[in-house]
């Protein structure tokens, strides 16, 4: 069932999309088609990244819950399978602590130092590639209203020719090409508003993920700044 399909079937008759779309011009024709794509893609990424956003967090919660209940960190890090977010965090922290452990005379305040450099990297890394796709959202938000009102005017620009054509002002003349006009900016608030609120809502959820990582780096860090004092 097509986008096109679903909004014939809510449509008042008089409203059918379909015809709407078939009587256009081509050229907004060609701009409704694209619009429909991207509001097809933006429905794909909100349903991909509620799931994989879901995903995420409960391997995350897991593994934060089994590691700081470990007895060796290291042992239990190195029986997971390391692709949970947090854990690639501590696999960078640790690689970090082996190679400046290796040293012959090492500083601790620049391990310390590069041991927070290094999480702070690995905490945005994960950040960046959780909102990877997020960018088509707020483009689609911002430039797809603009896109369906220029097929609007072309369509209403269209229908005053076809008026000059006929020598006919008749509002039975120029109201067709008129609505099927305005059907585009239509289809455009009809991309642009859910991937608005998408946008708005993933950034947030993906700011606090960024948070929660940041949080448990800092507990890490200083976990490690311990034990090296201890040394």
């Amino acid at each position: 069932m097509t986008v096109l399909t679903v909004l014939a079937a809510a449509a008042p008759a008089h409203l059918n999309p379909l015809k709407l779309f078939a009587d256009a011009d081509i050229v907004v024709q060609a701009i409704m088609a694209g619009l429909l794509l991207a509001s097809v893609w933006v429905w794909t990424i909100i349903v991909s990244f509620s799931l994989r956003m879901g995903a995420v967090r409960r391997a995350c919660r897991a593994y934060e819950e089994g590691f700081w209940q470990a007895k060796d960190m290291e042992v239990y890090h190195a029986g997971t399978d390391g692709k949970a977010p947090v854990g690639r965090v501590v696999s960078a922290a640790l690689a970090e602590w082996r190679r400046s452990g290796a040293l012959k005379q090492p500083d601790r305040e620049g391990l310390r130092q590069r041991l927070a450099m290094v999480m702070d990297g690995a905490v945005e890394q994960e950040a960046d590639r959780m909102g990877d796709r997020l960018n088509f959202l707020a483009t689609v938000g911002s430039a797809a209203p603009f896109v369906g009102l220029f097929g609007t005017v072309w369509g209403i620009m269209n229908s005053f020719f076809q008026i000059g054509q006929q020598q006919n002002s008749s509002l039975a003349v120029v109201a067709p090409g008129i609505s099927e006009a305005l059907f585009a900016t239509a289809i455009g608030l009809f991309a642009a508003i859910p991937a608005v609120i998408a946008y708005n809502r993933f950034s947030h959820s993906v700011n606090a993920f960024e948070g929660s990582l940041q949080r448990f780096a800092d507990r890490f860090h200083a976990t490690l700044s311990r034990e090296l004092e201890a040394r």
